[in-house]
């Protein structure tokens, strides 16, 4: 479980990194979108997966 939040973890810095670099280049507002959309469908996905799994451990 450690292993997959640390590769959501690196996952959602990209995404930011991505949504920064597509701010900063006016060109690339499009990369901006796309950070963006990822890191929160990323984010929620994660959440998710939290919530699943600990409702498995009181079982």
């Amino acid at each position: 479980m450690g292993l997959m939040l640390g590769f959501i973890g690196l996952l959602l810095v990209i995404w930011l990194v991505l949504a920064v670099l597509g701010f900063v280049v006016k060109g690339l507002l499009w990369l901006a979108v796309v950070g963006i959309v990822l890191f929160l469908g990323t984010a929620a996905w994660a959440a998710i997966k939290r919530k699943s799994a600990q409702g498995q451990v009181g079982r």
